[in-house]
């Protein structure tokens, strides 16, 4: 009953949409109607091996669709939403559910000018002072609803302007947080703006951004600042093969829930160079942040929600099982101080180590530690409310992560190519993951790639990976095998298996579990189906060094994509 009761809305939410962005079909002939649908849906089995979360209601899923109307200058766009009930530990903040309408906007370009009303995402510079974004499988949803502005007054110079109120959780629509963002952005290229003057091999991008939100201050205890203010310079230098960048911000004193309300300001360095020529590559970066988390609203209930910000990791984000689910690194916005390096080259065709098809070796690694801070206030409140004293990449003892990972990728024949990558990793899991008291995650991991080319439209890709702790869970093992008959269909299948290794571990309980899980799949045009069932595995799921804690789960799983 439930479940008939929202369709019918929802049906007549999307008849209304079409009708308006498109005109009830009188619009020129020039225009178009574009869009896409997605849904996952599962049913989620009882499994106390695994303490699989069993919802009350069995049958989950999350769905969207998306429509998109352009005509000449003019676009327009809607998105409706439905979580009846969402999936379980989704999303990363805020409580989504219900259905209805989660996104809309109205858009027009005129010369030089576009202006958008409704709701938009939008990233000053590398998004340290404002990025607002969504990661959809994350549950990362922090869009704006309200009025920005974008002109180029003269060829090389670009500006922005903003205000509105985030998107804080959905509940049969999308519900706003409660403060108010504002902002302005000029970037300046200078190969464009003085065109035929500029001699320089290279060009130089110059941008500055100013951020302000306000949040009306009721506390009874505290005076609180209602406008917070921040700004961010950057530089970018850009040539046929260097690649240099960076951008410094600074924020006001802004006492909010994740700082402790302390009116410390908050400062935040990052630089990163990139050199490139045939068959070579290095990348070299380092950044600093102190007291930058930046949300609209100062109590937000989590650091998911309402973020006006995003503070770039320094780590590798990588796409393989093991090191991607269970040690991935979240940037600490409080307070840390990174480096990551990394060299990629690739041995000639002919040479000793390149063989008859080449070889191609990455090197990388990554470091993030504690910013290095002393404590104010013993004797005095007024003092203690400055939280600390710091230095910009001051670094503190206590080291957070590191990963040092070798990656070896070879073709050996025309249809078998192979990759070998080892990572060793220190993981503090009571910071990243909030575990207070666990000890530091050491681990080595070997993972083995194949790829074979049965015919042009046929393969098989296989992994088999490893992972060799004494702390956390112990041991795992993970094998991967994907056959695709191309261009419809693929079939895969993947067990990860917990057998723990460690005899302190197993005392204290921790059993050997395996986590067996298979899918298959059918795309054809513009859709796309998977079925999967079996185990998921309590987690981390990460995308862009954002990551969200997934629940342990068995059960039935249905995924549709279609674009149109």
């Amino acid at each position: 009953m439930r479940m008939s009761s929202t369709r019918g809305p929802l049906v007549a939410a999307a008849i209304f949409i079409v009708r308006v962005v498109a005109g009830q079909q009188q619009a020129p002939p020039q225009g178009q109607l574009h869009g896409n649908f997605s849904t996952d849906a599962q049913y989620y089995n009882e499994d106390d091996d695994i303490g699989a979360i069993v919802p009350r209601q069995r049958l989950a899923y999350n769905a969207w669709m998306n429509l998109i109307y352009t005509s000449g200058p003019f676009e327009a766009g809607a998105r409706l939403e439905s979580y009846e009930p969402a999936l379980a530990g989704y999303p990363a903040g805020q409580a989504y559910k219900g259905s209805g309408l989660g996104y809309r906007y109205a858009k027009y370009r005129l010369s030089d000018l576009e202006v958008t009303a409704g709701n938009f995402f939008e990233q000053f510079g590398q998004g340290m002072v404002l990025r607002a974004y969504e990661e959809r499988y994350l549950g990362v949803d922090n869009a704006l609803d309200g009025v920005r502005v974008k002109y180029k007054p003269f060829r090389g110079v670009y500006l922005k302007a903003l205000a509105g109120r985030q998107r804080f959780g959905f509940d049969n629509g999308a519900v706003k947080g409660a403060g108010l963002v504002r902002g302005a952005d000029a970037e300046i290229n200078l190969a464009e703006l003085l065109d035929s003057t500029w001699t320089c091999a290279g060009n130089f991008i110059i941008g500055g951004s100013f951020v302000s939100k306000y949040q009306e201050d009721r506390d009874p205890l505290l005076e609180l600042p209602e406008n917070v203010g921040a700004w961010a310079l950057r530089l970018n230098y850009t040539s046929p093969r260097w690649d240099v960048y960076a951008e410094y911000a600074y924020k006001i004193n802004d006492p909010n829930g994740k700082n402790g309300f302390i009116y410390k300001p908050g400062e935040a360095l990052m630089i990163n160079a990139t050199y490139a020529s045939k068959g070579f590559g290095a990348t070299i970066g380092a950044h600093s942040f102190d007291n930058m988390f930046y949300q609209s609203d100062r109590a937000s209930p989590t650091p998911f929600d309402l973020n006006i910000n995003f503070l770039p990791p320094l780590a590798k984000q990588h796409t393989y099982n093991l090191p991607a689910t269970l040690y991935p690194y979240a940037t600490q916005p409080n307070g840390e101080v990174a480096a990551q390096g990394e060299v990629f080259y690739k041995f000639k065709k002919g040479s000793a180590l390149g063989g008859k098809y080449g070889t191609k070796l990455a090197v990388n690694a990554s470091v993030a530690y504690a910013l290095d801070t002393t404590r104010l206030g013993a004797a005095d409140d007024t003092t203690r409310r400055l939280g600390y004293t710091s230095t910009i990449f001051g670094m503190g003892e206590r080291r957070y992560f590191q990963d040092i990972n070798v990656e070896l990728r070879k073709k050996l024949s025309p249809t078998w190519e192979l990759a070998l990558t080892y990572l060793n990793l220190a993981y503090d899991i009571d910071i990243i993951q909030g575990k207070p008291g666990k000890p530091v995650v050491y681990a080595d991991i070997v993972i083995l790639e194949g790829l074979h080319n049965f015919t042009d439209r046929t393969s098989l890709r296989f992994e088999l990976q490893h992972l060799s702790t004494k702390q956390n869970q112990g041991n795992w093992a993970t094998a991967l095998a994907e056959l695709t008959f191309s261009p419809h269909w693929f079939i895969a299948a993947m067990d990860q298996y917990n057998y723990v290794g460690n005899a302190e571990l197993e005392a204290e309980g921790q059993e050997q579990l395996h986590y067996p899980i298979g899918s298959v799949g059918y795309i054809r045009g513009g859709n796309r189906f998977q079925v999967n069932y079996g185990r998921q595995r309590a987690g981390i799921f990460c995308v862009g060094g954002v990551c969200r804690q997934v629940p342990a789960a068995n059960g039935l799983t249905i995924s549709i994509t279609s674009t149109f």
